[in-house]
């Protein structure tokens, strides 16, 4: 049976997800879009040559009886309301981050999925699929390097435009750390305090640029992220976790070795989309997959509360410059299988 997909949100995200859905995955296909811009949605379609209704409300995309499933790449203040009328229509639903805005609407997805009971929602935190990540997971969970002791991780863009601040580092950047390290560690966290070092010449007055956050989890491993949003150089992603019988470290991205001018050179990538390419198709596949078997398996909503009430806490610390406690409930037992 092939799945029949709604998309509300047919923005840069969106235009790609409809794209990797139609031509390069199986089992699906995009049914139904929505957008604000009504005129965009349908010029987005005619680029990718597909044929697929266009609504203008994104309600009408999940109460259409022509789809099986939603994704919501919307405008990120959109993903709460449209999310849990997906609950209510019975029908699972792909959310890009974040799953709300804050972590009290990420709570009430929760509470609907669980009175609903069946889990229908899946956040789009894609690391958990990339090769590399799977690669270290899996050297952790085999205990190859004893138990976890401390990680160094860092999290760096070329350059972010002038509407990017220093809230933003955590909201839009770390983000993706507070969801992976957790996943990479099987902890959460327990405190958190951010640094700020000396600021680079190449940010500007609303941001604060580097960031150094400091956590400790539950089982009393140390974690520091450093977020380096402006370091010019290229997009780069490292994350070393230190055990007790050895260190293990992320796979830099295949790239080729050049010996040219008395140089040897490797590249490094400038842009997040080419870095986790190969991620967001495994994860839209395995949620295609997922959905057809009945069954949802990849990161839920209570994983994305968790980020959230993380994202809460570092934001509290950037502005006190204190170690904040992360005050997060203990999971339900609705999730003990997600």
């Amino acid at each position: 049976m092939t799945l029949k997909l709604g998309v509300i949100g047919t923005g840069a995200i969106g235009q790609e997800h409809i794209r990797r859905c139609s031509k390069v995955l199986q089992g699906a296909t995009v049914v139904a879009v929505s957008d604000i811009n009504l005129e965009g949605a349908k010029a987005a379609l005619t680029r990718l040559g597909l044929q697929a209704e266009v609504y203008a409300n994104g309600h009408d995309v999940v109460n259409s009886p022509d789809v099986d499933a939603v994704l919501v790449t919307s405008w990120d203040p959109t993903h709460e309301e449209f999310t849990l009328a997906a609950i209510a229509a019975g029908k699972p639903v792909f959310c890009e981050k974040p799953l709300a805005m804050t972590a009290a609407g990420c709570r009430r997805i929760v509470d609907a999925e669980m009175k609903f009971g069946k889990r229908l929602v899946q956040v789009g935190f894609m690391r958990p699929y990339d090769v590399g990540y799977r690669a270290l997971k899996k050297v952790i969970t085999d205990g190859e390097i004893g138990e976890p002791l401390m990680l160094h991780c860092a999290h760096r863009n070329p350059a972010v435009p002038e509407s990017y601040t220093t809230d933003m580092a955590i909201t839009s950047t770390l983000i993706h750390e507070l969801d992976v390290l957790r996943w990479l560690t099987n902890d959460d966290y327990k405190t958190v305090q951010v640094v700020f070092p000396r600021v680079t010449s190449k940010t500007h007055a609303r941001l604060k640029d580097p960031q150094i956050v400091l956590f400790e989890t539950q089982k009393g491993i140390r974690i520091d992220v450093e977020i380096f949003v402006n370091c010019a150089y290229g997009y780069d992603i490292q994350c070393e976790v230190v055990g007790e019988e050895g260190i293990a470290k992320l796979p830099e991205p295949s790239a080729v070795q050049m010996r040219k001018s008395a140089q040897l050179s490797t590249s490094i990538l400038t842009d997040w989309k080419d870095r986790f390419i190969d991620a967001y198709d495994v994860e839209l596949q395995a949620f295609i997959n997922d959905v057809s078997n009945g069954t949802l398996t990849g990161p839920s909503a209570w994983d994305g509360y968790a980020a959230s009430v993380a994202a809460d806490a570092c934001l509290k610390a950037q502005n006190s410059g204190a170690i904040e406690p992360v005050e997060l409930p203990p999971r339900p037992a609705f999730y003990d299988k997600a």
